[in-house]
């Protein structure tokens, strides 16, 4: 069972979820279904709130030890753990990150890998871009994007 809270933030109102192992989502909250989570607080919920808070707050890359349990498959499993690798404040594009997994031709299995990240920030899909820099794609929002990236001072 997933328990759940949900926050008023920068970005607006955040769901953050978890089980027993570690948060499944950190998304906004208008675009996930609940239906089968139980609204709570946990202690972790609550480290992932204010972990959230400061790295909106511009203190950095505050979520990176966050436990997690990324829910997908291998593949998927595989593309968020090298996004994890990329560096709070700069970006990689897709085609680096195809390389990273070692799979180079795999560019758009990859970008739809990353569409289907539901813990964001914490597995920082936000920082890939198109390989001229352009903002392409991000599940929650080229503008939610572009304010990241700004946050960082990516952009």
């Amino acid at each position: 069972m997933l328990i759940y809270q949900i926050y008023d933030t920068l970005l607006g109102k955040m769901l953050i979820a978890a089980d027993e192992r570690g948060i499944v989502h950190l998304y906004p909250a208008h675009r996930l279904n609940i239906e089968n989570m139980e609204q709570g607080e946990t202690p972790l919920l609550r480290l992932a709130a204010e972990k959230l808070e400061a790295y909106l707050g511009g203190k950095g890359d505050t979520l990176r030890d966050l436990s997690l349990s990324p829910r997908g498959t291998d593949f998927q499993k595989q593309v968020w753990q090298a996004l994890r690798t990329v560096p709070y404040g700069e970006t990689r594009s897709y085609a680096w990150l195809a390389q990273a997994i070692g799979r180079p031709k795999a560019v758009r299995a990859v970008g739809a890998a990353n569409g289907k990240n539901t813990i964001l920030l914490a597995i920082p899909c936000h920082r890939i871009v198109g390989a001229d820099g352009s903002l392409t794609g991000f599940a929650a929002g080229v503008d939610m994007k572009r304010k990241l990236l700004e946050l960082e001072g990516a952009l």
